[in-house]
């Protein structure tokens, strides 16, 4: 009996599910990028897929010891597919090809070509459902994460990035055919603003006559991070919300959420874009795992699952007339100025129960204050730990959150 037990514990052990380094071909990787994969040992029918790729100076096999994700995929039942930077960045950063326009442009190259084949051959192999592929990353594949949604918008059904930049931000200027392993030091800084549509430009850019369905998007981000400065968040925001449509000032604004210190905005009825400000964290930010678990919905299984194409990504188009409200640090709404009325829903703590409240506020002005000398357009003009000049030459300084504020035009749409 003994025997017999010892023999069954063996075969279990040797059936275990474990990270696997596919060495066969599986399509165009014009980088030669590693493709590590984990597959639970029991599948559901048409299972989903999650790409993690790793942060800067990481690796596959460093991204799947260092999260909980391939744990989920064995109980939940999806696959984990492990991109690696290009050995050519092996001797020195290994970050992620986010700069070049070959990585920059729907089937053009680079790094994310070779990620969009490694999620192609998984399909294939495993019968995995093409409409429930999602991409998270922290840093480094923060970044490539949103390479991939702008990228590969037919691939993807959603994104989750942590400490990143917007798409294209870290593209030098003029001519980046091959930048493969450049370093954008403004964009890391902050230094790069844009307005919105200049923004979704790249992103359309880089698919050109694509006007399909576009995947839905979480940005997370420290307001103290010292290596992708918070800027890059805000950046974000205005890029995708105008991508999607969804309009940048938020629906919805939540403090304490998903944990003490971070607020949560929401953009667009359908709640496609997700902002996530982590007051006084730095770049090393805890990933909120539960959290893109349940945008995803990859705890999901069966026919009602979100997936590409599912829900209206476009509910609206930005209007140059919507007001803004700010929350305070307390969580209470405070009016800025705007062109025209209207409502943003804005959950802040009850005074009497540990439950939510929902407060509606109208916000109606017309003040028109004549230009004065300071922060040109887009630039910073405020927030917590912020030294530079609070007024703006053109535009009006409008406050995102505590922590960041912008200069924005005072005709145009309102920035949150």
């Amino acid at each position: 009996m003994k025997t017999v037990a010892v023999l069954s514990l063996l075969a279990s052990l040797a059936s275990a599910a474990s990270l696997t380094l596919v060495t066969e071909n599986f399509g165009p990787n014009p980088r030669n990028n590693p493709f590590y994969i984990y597959v639970p040992d029991v599948l559901p029918p048409n299972p989903a897929i999650l790409v993690n790729p790793h942060w800067c100076h990481g690796t596959a096999p460093a991204a799947f010891s260092g999260s909980q994700y391939a744990t989920l995929a064995s109980q939940h039942g999806f696959i984990v597919i492990y991109p690696q930077s290009s050995p050519a960045q092996a001797n020195s950063d290994k970050c992620w090809d986010v700069s070049s326009k070959e990585t920059l442009t729907h089937n053009g190259g680079g790094d994310s070509l070779g990620v969009v084949s490694m999620v192609k051959w998984t399909i294939n192999k495993y019968n995995a459902d093409p409409k429930r592929v999602f991409v998270t990353g922290v840093s480094s594949g923060g970044m490539m994460t949103q390479v991939l949604l702008g990228s590969y918008p037919d691939v993807f059904a959603a994104g989750a990035a942590f400490a990143g930049v917007p798409f294209g931000c870290f593209a030098p200027a003029g001519n980046n055919t091959g930048a493969f392993g450049y370093w954008s030091d403004d964009c890391a800084k902050g230094r790069v603003t844009k307005t919105p549509a200049q923004w979704a430009d790249l992103v359309k850019s880089a698919y050109p006559g694509y006007d399909g369905w576009r995947p839905k998007l979480q940005l997370f981000h420290g307001t103290n991070d010292e290596i992708l400065d918070y800027v890059n968040h805000q950046e974000g925001i205005k890029q995708w919300a105008e991508v999607l449509g969804v309009g940048i000032t938020p629906v919805s604004v939540t403090p304490n959420t998903p944990i003490s210190g971070w607020t949560k905005s929401v953009y667009g009825a359908e709640g496609w874009l997700e902002g996530y400000s982590a007051a006084g964290v730095p770049h090393d930010i805890r990933v909120q795992k539960a959290t893109v678990m349940a945008f995803f919905e990859l705890a999901c299984k069966g026919e009602d699952c979100f997936r590409w194409g599912d829900g209206e990504w476009c509910d609206a188009e930005p209007s140059a007339t919507t007001s803004s409200v700010v929350v305070s640090t307390t969580g209470a709404p405070v009016t800025t100025t705007s062109t025209s009325s209207t409502s943003v829903r804005v959950t802040t703590p009850s005074a009497t129960s540990t439950s939510s409240r929902v407060t509606t506020t109208f916000v109606t002005s017309t003040s028109t204050a004549a230009p004065v000398v300071g922060q040109p357009l887009w630039a910073q003009c405020g927030g917590m730990g912020f030294n530079g000049p609070t007024a703006c030459a053109v535009g009006t300084c409008t406050v995102y959150n505590p922590y960041y504020a912008q200069c924005v035009p005072r005709t145009g749409v309102p920035i949150w």
